[in-house]
């Protein structure tokens, strides 16, 4: 049996993180990650971004960490919190003086096309998308879908886009906004069926047929999905620990269980900016509080209060983004050019809880400012509050 120090469940982006935390605090202790991927670290975002525009594959591997001994294409199935003790898939048992649950999350799925779908969330998920034929189908229009269709789109394929909504980004965007952007994707090409349910993915003379229910057939080389994720908090859960949306954390990213953090995907953590509890699925959140877990870990006494941005490309239109966009807030937009360049501020009870910076970068520090400021604000003021420049 091995026996570590630091014990990371999950070797993504806030398990490498919290190892680089860990050892600007403790360069001696042993450490060690657990992880089901066969790939050592790597960052997530590339996937439905620069790696289909021309960034090689290897560039996506995170740097190493001294010491730390990494044990690949290892899923984690039960954890002894009494006897602090893993045990994987395989049978092999690990010991560990203080554990990091960063599990990330698992894909929503159809309840059709088994082993037929992309979900998109690994890197040999990434690799057998991009041996597939140029006709392609995208399931969902929330960020990840929007996201892979504009990029797949880039590359000169032939992309059908097959959402339950009216328009792209319809739950998060004002709704001008998100008009805009479905028509601007239909400019570049992607065919779009709104308001369309999938009723079956089948295979058809080597290639996959798409139906709706709506009676729409598309014949495509490959179908890609993106639903987002549900915390994968099954370790946590049998061991006992409090779950909720996640795995529950403290301020110091603590679980009920003497000796656990958890960080990343898999965390709900208190987010006194936001109101509550929250657990939030990007790049920027997977590196802070993996970071901040790690240095916990390793004695540190500091509080994660970060408020982490997200942003996304699509086509020549990106954006930045704090806290919550809820398309059905109070939403005050202050525009240069919509659908090019504006501010679009997200208000719950008079106070802004989301800030969108569409084609307006180096202001999140300012939008997380605006978040955190107490009371309730005036619309005249923010219309005016982070204005385009």
């Amino acid at each position: 049996m091995k026996s570590f120090t630091y014990l990371i469940i999950g070797g993504g982006m806030a398990g490498h993180a919290a190892a680089q935390g860990i050892r600007e605090l403790d360069p001696d202790g042993s450490l060690a990650i657990l992880g089901d991927d066969p790939s050592p670290p790597y960052a997530r975002p590339p996937l439905s971004k620069g790696l289909w525009t021309g960034k090689p594959p290897e560039s996506v591997f995170l740097p190493p960490v001294s010491g730390l001994e990494l044990m690949t294409g290892r899923r984690a199935v039960a954890l002894d919190l009494a006897a602090h003790l893993v045990r994987d898939a395989r049978g092999e048992a690990y010991q560990y003086e203080k554990l990091l649950l960063a599990t990330g999350g698992r894909p929503r799925q159809l309840a059709t096309g088994e082993g037929r779908v992309v979900y998109l969330r690994t890197l040999a998920d990434f690799h057998h998308l991009a041996a597939a034929g140029p006709e392609v189908v995208v399931l969902g229009a929330g960020f990840i879908g929007s996201e892979i269709a504009s990029s797949l789109r880039q590359t000169g394929r032939a992309v059908t886009l097959i959402m339950r909504e009216r328009s792209i980004g319809e739950r998060s965007y004002p709704a001008a906004l998100s008009r805009f952007v479905t028509d601007y994707f239909a400019e570049k090409g992607v065919r779009l069926l709104a308001q369309q349910e999938v009723e079956s993915i089948e295979e058809e003379h080597g290639r996959t047929v798409v139906r709706t229910a709506a009676g729409e057939e598309v014949h495509a080389d490959a179908v890609v999905a993106g639903f987002g994720i549900d915390p994968d908090t099954d370790l946590a859960r049998k061991a006992g620990i409090a779950v909720g949306d996640g795995i529950e954390v403290d301020e110091q990213l603590r679980t009920s269980a003497a000796g656990v953090w958890a960080a990343g995907d898999v965390a709900s953590f208190p987010c006194r900016a936001l109101g509550g509890r929250v657990r939030i699925e990007h790049e920027d959140n997977a590196l802070t509080m993996g970071r901040a877990a790690g240095r916990s870990m390793a004695g540190a006494n500091a509080v994660y209060d970060h408020l982490p941005f997200f942003y996304s490309d699509l086509f020549d239109l990106g954006y930045e983004a704090v806290g919550r966009l809820d398309a059905r807030a109070d939403i005050v937009e202050s525009w240069s050019e919509l659908g090019r360049q504006g501010v679009c501020y997200y208000l719950f009870d008079g106070r802004v809880k989301g800030v969108l910076l569409w084609g307006t970068f180096g202001m999140v520090d300012a939008a997380r400012e605006l978040i955190r400021r107490e009371g309730p604000v005036r619309r005249e003021e923010l219309a005016l509050a982070l204005a385009p420049r």
